[in-house]
Formats: C-alpha cells, structure tokens, sequence
C-alpha cells in the first residue's frame, strides 16, 4: 500500500497542506494543487524553492522519484506572476536530493554576513578562492587630508577626504591609465550596497532558449507562448569584468610560445595555465598570472587554426591541479612577418579594423561557458567566466603586442544557446541567427548614434562585435618571476613538425645540458613534468605526486627524497640505452656539473640562438646556420 505523505504547498494567497503519497505522479499532484488554489494547472508553476528554481516538469515521474517528502513545502506562483524575489533569501537550504534530511526552512542569525542571506539557494557553491577572500575585503578608497579643501581636524573626515567606494566611477575614470570597467567584486558592492543591502539581488543568466514544460499549446514551431517565449536582448557595453590583469611571469614564457610561429610562418594556439591573485591597483581587482602555456595538438597555417583531439586533456588538468596551477585563458598568434630580417611584423588589428574577429568571439565565448565562474550570488550556482583570450598580434611600431580580452555575459549567452554566427566576408561582424523551424531565436539588438548623434536601435543583423569585447591589459613584471626554475629548454609538445619531440633521447640531452647542482631545478619545467607523466614507455601517472608537490613548494628534500625512487632510476637506465648520456654520479655529483665530452658529442643539441634540436655530431644549426658555441 502507497504511503500517504502530506505536502505543504505555499502561494501568495497563503498555505495549504495537500494529501498525497509517494507513488502519485507529478502530473497528479499538480493538478490536485491546481484544484485545491483555484487555478487552472496549466496557469500555474510549482517549484522546489521559492527562489523559482528547480520547477516540477518531469509530469510523468512519482513524487518519490523528484525527492519530494513527508513534510517539504513546495512554492506555487501562478503564469506571469515575478514571485517574491526578495523573499529569496529568507530560505536557507534548497531543495536536495542527497540523503541528509530536507527542511523547508531555518532560521538565519542577524549576525550572520550580509554574503550569506542574499542567496542562500547557492550557498553552498564553491567559489574560487580569491573570491573569497575578496568577498572579506572592505574594498574601501581612502584618501589623505585635502589640504586645501578640508577645513577640519587630522581625525575628521568630509566629503572630499571620505573614504570612497570600490565602484567610484570618477575615481576609476582618473587613474592612470584610466579603468573603464570597475572589477566584478566592486559591482557586485555597488548591487548589494544601499539601505537594503542587496536583499532583492540575484544575478541571473541570460537564456535564449524556449523554456521547458509548458503544455498549454503544441510545441515550437506550431506554437509558443510568453510563458516560454525567451526575451529579446538589447546589447549593452559591459561596465564590469571579472579579470582586471593579466601578468606572464616572465618573458620566456611567451618567447618560447612564439618561436614556433618564427620558425615555420604557421599560427599556433595554446592554453594559459596559472592562478588568480589579487591586483591591488584597482579596488577589490583580480590579476591572473600566467606560469605556463600548453600547446594542444592542432594544425596551423599562416592563416588559420584547427584544433584536434587532444588525448591528453586530462592529465594535463590533474598535472596543473597538482602544482597548484588552473587553465585561466587561451592564447593564440596573428602574425604576419614584414621583415624577416630584422624581425618586424605587420600591425592586423587596430581600431580602424578589428580587435577580435567574430569567429575568435564566438570561440572565447565557447571556451569561456566551458569554464564558469561559480558564483554564490547566482540561482544556477555560476555567472559569468574568469576566463580570458590573449592575441599576440602586431602594434603600431610593428613589433609584437599581446592584447587581453573577455567576451560579455551576453556573448556567452549567444554562443551558449547557438544563436550567434560569424560573417564570411566582413570578420569584424557577427550575425544573430533568424528563427527556423529548428530553433527559435529571440531578436537581438544593439543601440548606436546616428550621424545627428541621436540614439537608434539596430537589429543585430549584422552586429559590430565590439558591443561583446572587454579589453584586459596584458603585463609584464620588471623582475622576473619563476614558477618553474629550470634554466633549460625541454622540447614543447605537439611540435613534431619542427623536429621538437618529447622523448627519452631528448630526455637524454635536456639532462646532459643541465648545469644546475639542485635537482629540483632541473625537474622544474612544466614540459618535461607532463612528458614524464604521460609518455607511452614509462608513464609515470600516480607515482609522481612527490615530485609535483616538490615543484610546487620549491622543496628540494623533496625532490631528493623522489629522485632515490625506482621510477627516477628506471628513467635514467631508458636515457642511457638511447644515447645522449645521462648525468651519472661520476660525471655531475648530484645531478650537476658540466656535460662529459662524449656525452655531448653522442647526444642531439640545442642551438643557443634558436633552440632548435640538432643532430649529433653537427657544429653548424641546421635552422639558423649559426656556430654551436
């Protein structure tokens, strides 16, 4: 026999307690509330938090099935109704499916922070932990005494030495260079300040997608209506942005990733792996330092990118996650050389043209819904993306820039719900999908000025894709930093093409070059680590977790203690039988000192001008033609 269950209901209209068991469906029990209110059941909407999320569509499923028990409440807003948002946050936990007792509702101390009582149905997401430490700032400007405009005492203040917000758009507007979008974590200040603090805010994600569900008519394209019809979107210039920085730790970083565009003419992509910190020249900003570039297998040429399947994905994301390091951008060359011989390039990309063509936006929008920035104060957990694009392209004085960007939210939406392609002849237009039969898509719009300087709105067809780009400087430190410390080159993957291969000879010689006596120095390079982690001779996999926490903590005993395991002896022995000698005990002590004369002589070599791997026995670069030493 099906156990009765009693569910409370709750409608703007007030509580009602409804009969039920665990094996009635939800079509059932829908319309028994429906019944019980007065409504009709295709005029009303039941969801499991009265945030309006988790809605009850799976008709056809038991009450059992959806996690529905003995006792839950459950919230009623009849078709059209907006729902108390404000009363959001006087829910504390959301509907759940795990195994811990649900309650409907909890009490929230008046002492609690402000943070936590806005959004309670997204407490429980994860942020990164710069926002969390963000989140804990005052975020506060604070300024001297005016000596000529403050007419008080040193421990007064007045309104031209007051501490200013984070969000101050005079203030962002006078630094030097001036910042035209003030940092994700200013804005959120500026939606939750005020007298209410920011109970009423929800940051909600654009769709453009027909909502699911709604059986008063046949579905699209035979009918819609504005219950699921999805809103037009009017493109608006984005004033905030969730990275204000973007830092590479050192220029051989990049060096090295451009060497492959010198040396074969061809484009290449890569993905930026560091962390996010705190950039203390803009208020409550975020910096993302970049330590190293993987370079995915794919295929270039002068004029063009395609990526492949890249089997090794994985463990490049659990290498990065063990050193500490998360993928924060991509990066990709747009270089045309005009000198070969003193090395200048032509400027593509300017104001008169393009900063980033349509296809690129659509692509780092793409990368960008993939990598979500999870968020507390959003109902679906996650709003917008710390991930940012990086073009190394010419400048004005035709030597090689890198220029950072993002894509808006509203961006990431249109690409999300595939309603944004590029137009083949003009790359700097996109163009908003018309609806089909297929797919229905709301209109898009953008607002520009007339030549009279008056307001009109255009229909985004085509659409200027400046109204999706926020620009992001792109820095270098004056002193140099170092994640990983090797002062050799371990061949990039995926540059077979250029005679760089990741294997145990180049293993070999990378091992006889090096010159340093501390083995943790040697090690340190975020190349060989994942070499040592994925090749197909001896992959290293788990074994190595001693190792990368050694490179991660620069801890040397460490990395001795890795080097006496079985694994570093095994590697040696596969160096030594494929030639380019190891460094022996004999030869370098603690793995240090100077190559012997018949190692180097019996193991391919680095050319000092342009790294290129040459065979033994040579004394001229094949690439560059210039001496050995």
């Amino acid at each position: 026999m099906a156990e009765n269950i009693i569910i409370r209901v709750q409608s703007p209209d007030g509580m009602r307690k409804i009969p039920s068991t665990k094996r009635e469906t939800a079509s059932a029990f829908i319309k028994k509330v429906a019944k019980e209110f007065g409504f009709n059941s295709n005029g009303i909407s039941i969801y499991l938090n009265r945030n309006k999320t988790g809605e009850i569509l799976s008709q056809n499923k038991t009450l059992s099935l959806l996690k529905i028990k003995h006792g839950d409440m459950l919230f009623l807003y009849p078709s059209g109704s907006p729902g108390p948002a404000g009363e959001v946050m006087d829910v504390a936990t959301p509907h759940s499916s795990s195994s811990l007792p649900s309650t409907s509702s909890s009490s929230i101390s008046s002492s609690s922070a402000s943070s936590m009582s806005r959004s309670q149905s997204a407490a429980h997401i994860p942020e990164d932990e710069i926002d969390q430490y963000l989140a804990k700032q005052e975020g506060k400007i604070y300024r001297n005494k005016d000596p000529q405009l403050c007419r008080h005492g040193a421990m007064g203040k007045c309104v031209h030495c007051v501490p200013l917000e984070p969000f101050d758009e005079d203030y962002l507007n006078h630094l030097d260079p001036p910042v035209k979008h003030m940092s994700f974590h200013a804005y959120i200040r500026k939606l939750t300040g005020g007298a209410d603090k920011g109970k009423f805010v929800a940051l909600e994600n654009i769709s453009c997608k027909i909502k699911s569900g709604c059986e008063g008519h046949p579905p699209w394209p035979e009918g819609i209506c504005t219950k699921c019809q999805p809103s037009a979107l009017t493109l608006n210039r984005q004033k905030y942005r969730h990275v204000d920085n973007i830092m590479f730790e050192n220029h051989t970083i990049a060096d090295r990733f451009l060497d492959f565009w010198r040396k074969t003419g061809s484009q290449r992509m890569g993905y930026l792996y560091g962390r996010y910190t705190e950039h203390k020249d803009i208020p409550l900003g975020i910096r993302a330092e970049v330590a190293a570039i993987y370079e995915p297998p794919q295929i270039g040429t002068q004029n063009s990118l395609e990526l492949v399947e890249d089997p090794k994905a994985a463990a490049v994301e659990e290498i990065a996650a063990k050193l500490g390091l998360r993928k924060v951008g991509w990066i990709f060359s747009d270089l045309l050389s005009e000198d070969t011989r003193i090395g200048t390039v032509r400027y593509t990309r300017n104001k008169d043209s393009y900063f980033l063509s349509a296809e690129e936006c659509i692509t780092a929008g793409h990368f960008q819904n993939q990598q979500a920035n999870p968020c507390r104060l959003s109902p679906d957990g996650h709003f917008g993306s710390k991930f940012f694009t990086v073009v190394a392209t010419g400048g004005p004085d035709n030597q090689v820039h890198f220029e950072g960007y993002q894509v808006s939210n509203q961006c990431m939406a249109l690409v999300r719900d595939e309603c944004l392609l590029p137009c083949r002849d003009a790359p700097e237009l996109g163009y908003a999908k018309e609806s089909s039969t297929e797919q229905y898509v709301p209109d898009v719009f953008y607002k520009d000025r007339d030549k009279f300087g008056n307001d009109i709105t255009y229909l985004a067809r085509p659409l200027p894709v400046e109204y999706l780009i926020i620009d992001i400087t792109t820095t270098f430190p004056k002193d140099p930093q170092y994640t990983f410390s090797s002062t050799q080159r371990f061949p990039i993957e995926n540059r077979d093409i250029l005679g760089e291969t990741q294997d145990f000879h180049s293993l070999a010689t990378y091992l006889s070059q090096c010159t340093s006596t501390v083995f943790l120095d040697i090690v340190s390079d975020f190349h060989l680590l994942l070499f040592l982690v994925t090749n197909e001779v001896m992959p290293l996999g788990d074994s190595m977790g001693l190792l990368l926490d050694a490179v991660k903590t620069s801890n040397e005993e460490l990395a001795q203690t890795w080097k006496k395991s079985e694994q570093w002896a095994t590697i040696e022995q596969l160096c030594s039988t494929v030639g380019g000698q190891p460094p022996g005990p004999q030869e370098y002590g603690a793995m240090g000192g100077g190559p012997s004369a018949s190692a180097s002589s019996s193991a391919m070599w680095s050319c000092l001008h342009c790294t290129f791997m040459n065979q033994p026995g040579t004394e001229l670069c094949e690439m560059c033609s210039l001496p050995r030493s």
